[in-house]
């Protein structure tokens, strides 16, 4: 039998991003690991609501999100751990601009430059419903097909409660490929 460890947000490991907006003409970024998809033409950017960038991205309407590659974790951490209002974070990345105007990291295997179309509250934090402009990928992350091939890109992961950095792991079978009746 399972044990109830209740009200526990478990849907854990999710990617590590680095999310960037323009302040002032620079870049700033933040470390964000709240991210997700909330449809095929959708992504959600969930940040605490005191967050310095988060009055970058109101003000322009858009940010990027730059996955996390290993070799990035201790520009990545060092972001996430200092305020843009007290710290010009503007050098950490080397970046260009995207065709949208969103700092784009070079090193990030994928970039996704962002419009903002809603942002929902709750207590504490906001959240950024976004639309996605265009999708960068570094060529050595794409399959013979052009697709992201995210065994070669190998996205590091973020585990909450216990605020470690994963591996990506190994595949283990195409998605629809299971097509039988599982066996009770």
């Amino acid at each position: 039998m399972k044990k109830n460890v209740g009200p526990l947000l478990a849907l854990y490991p999710t990617p590590v991003t680095i999310i960037g907006s323009v302040n002032g003409g620079k870049p700033t970024w933040t470390l964000v690991a709240h991210v997700g998809i909330i449809g095929h033409d959708r992504v959600l950017v969930s940040l605490a609501a005191r967050h310095f960038i988060n009055g970058c991205i109101k003000e322009t309407g858009k940010l990027s999100v730059n996955l996390v590659s290993e070799d990035m974790l201790p520009e990545a951490d060092y972001v996430g751990s200092v305020s843009g209002a007290k710290a010009d974070k503007s050098a950490v990345f080397e970046y260009d601009l995207g065709d949208a105007g969103t700092p784009v990291i070079r090193r990030s295997p994928l970039t996704m430059e962002c419009s903002v179309a809603d942002v929902y509250e709750t207590p504490g934090f906001e959240s950024f419903v976004c639309t996605v402009d265009n999708t960068y990928v570094a060529e050595e992350d794409l399959d013979a097909d052009g697709k992201v091939d995210y065994g070669a890109l190998k996205p590091v992961l973020f585990e909450f409660p216990t605020y470690r950095y994963l591996r990506t792991g190994d595949i283990i079978g195409k998605c629809l490929s299971f097509k039988r009746t599982p066996e009770k």
